[in-house]
């Protein structure tokens, strides 16, 4: 009996062939077959996207990018246009360089503290005209409300200031000119009086006060007097021009008053405006709420005086009724400095006057000081008195009076900006 031989595979059996027997609990093969097809074309497309890959891969390699904005095959970066040819290589920080700039930094600097030097008058001008443009401003607001158009409710506003300006001055200058033509009539008497004087004449004949006074008027000391009538004239004109630009920009500032806080706001980023405009806003109302505060306080201290300088019979009642007003309005040493002058008046007056000057006004203040300064500030700024007192004082001897004025609502404003952006932010760390 011939031997059949092993059993052929399935994959040595023809195509042709049927299966046999021993096949049906074999897996067939021939399902994997079409894996076994697709599997060299999916090959072919990996290995040929490696291929490309590693082909161009030495091409992006040699072009790199160098610090000066080029690529290293001469084309431009992604960040130029290359409209304007390849920039160069930075320069060296040389010594020289660095020197240059540095000395030109100073320079720039020196002219710009000689420029604020020169022009410190004007910008204090500026800063006073401001200041009342703002005090002046709720005023104006008020007129408008009332139904006034913007031009006529600023014309209306600068109007009264200008009157009570000129209705100061015609107040004060007779009673300086009259006093001083009465001193001068009455210096020979005065003279007269002192030769009579036995201790005088000592003193004179001691001291060869004669001879130095003869040797003194001399055209040296003749051209110093004109040189000091002349610096006199002068300083009244300059004050003359002084007041009248003052009150020109104070009225453009008025007139302009809302543009010119807009633009301020505008410079502000974004993002921070809305919170900017409200603190600058409220930093204005206390400014202004301020003004009107002290100016009513002012009034009412002139009115009280005027009163009782006709009831006394001080001569001159509405001069010093404007002088104790605007000395008023100096914060902390304002109102001494006021009962000072017309108790000094009172007293050359006659010594009963002078001492019911001193009298009134030592109640008065003390009225003012803890009854009607407080109930009218209060309402408008609210500001310690070590602070206040402080400031004052700063403000004097950077500004002088103007500084004093300024002093209040600076601080107030201070305290706010303390109050609602430094403070948070610190406790906020």
């Amino acid at each position: 009996m011939a031997d059949d031989g092993p059993t052929a595979s399935s994959g040595d059996r023809e195509p042709g062939s049927a299966p046999g027997p021993g096949d049906r609990n074999r897996k067939p093969e021939h399902a994997t077959a079409p894996e076994h097809t697709t599997a060299p074309e999916h090959a072919t497309a990996s290995e040929h996207a490696t291929a490309s890959e590693h082909t161009s891969a030495p091409e992006h390699a040699g072009r790199t990018t160098d610090t000066t904005g080029t690529t290293g095959d001469g084309g431009p970066a992604a960040n130029g246009s290359g409209r304007f040819g390849t920039p160069g290589l930075p320069l060296k920080r040389s010594s020289f360089l660095v020197g240059f700039t540095g000395a030109a930094g100073v320079l720039l600097a020196y002219a710009l503290y000689l420029g604020l030097r020169n022009a410190a008058g004007i910008l204090v001008l500026v800063v006073i005209a401001l200041f009342l443009a703002v005090g002046l401003h709720p005023a104006v607001v008020r007129l408008r409300s009332w139904g006034l158009p913007h031009g006529i409710a600023v014309a209306v506003v600068a109007l009264t200031v200008v009157l009570l300006l000129c209705g100061g001055v015609f107040a004060l200058v007779p009673p300086i000119v009259t006093q001083s033509g009465q001193f001068i009539e009455q210096l020979p008497s005065y003279l007269e009086a002192l030769r009579r004087n036995e201790t005088v004449n000592d003193l004179v004949i001691r001291y060869d006060l004669m001879e130095r006074l003869q040797s003194a008027a001399n055209a040296d000391t003749v051209g110093q007097a004109l040189g000091g009538v002349l610096g006199g004239a002068q300083l009244v004109f300059g004050t003359v021009f002084r007041g009248l630009t003052v009150l020109v920009l104070t009225i453009y500032f008025l007139a302009y008053f809302d543009r010119l806080r807009d633009l301020g706001y505008s410079l502000v980023p974004r993002s921070r405006r809305e919170r900017v405009q409200l603190i600058g806003d409220e930093i204005l109302a206390k400014v202004g709420a301020y003004m009107v505060g002290a100016l009513s306080i002012a009034v009412l201290a002139g009115i009280s005086t005027y009163v009782f300088a006709l009831i006394v019979g001080l001569p001159y009642p509405f001069a010093l009724a404007v002088v104790v007003a605007v000395t008023d309005l100096i914060p902390q040493i304002g109102a001494t400095l006021g009962a000072v002058i017309v108790s000094l008046v009172g007293f050359a007056t006659d010594l009963p006057v002078g001492i019911a000057c001193a009298v009134f006004f030592l109640i008065y203040q003390q009225v003012e000081n803890y009854l009607i300064y407080p109930k009218i500030m209060r309402r408008s700024v609210s500001v310690n008195e070590v602070a206040a007192l402080v400031a004052a004082l700063l403000g004097v001897s950077l500004l002088g009076v103007v500084g004093a004025l300024i002093a209040i609502p600076a601080v107030a404003a201070l305290q706010l900006i303390l109050r609602e952006v430094v403070l948070p932010r610190q406790e906020s760390r």
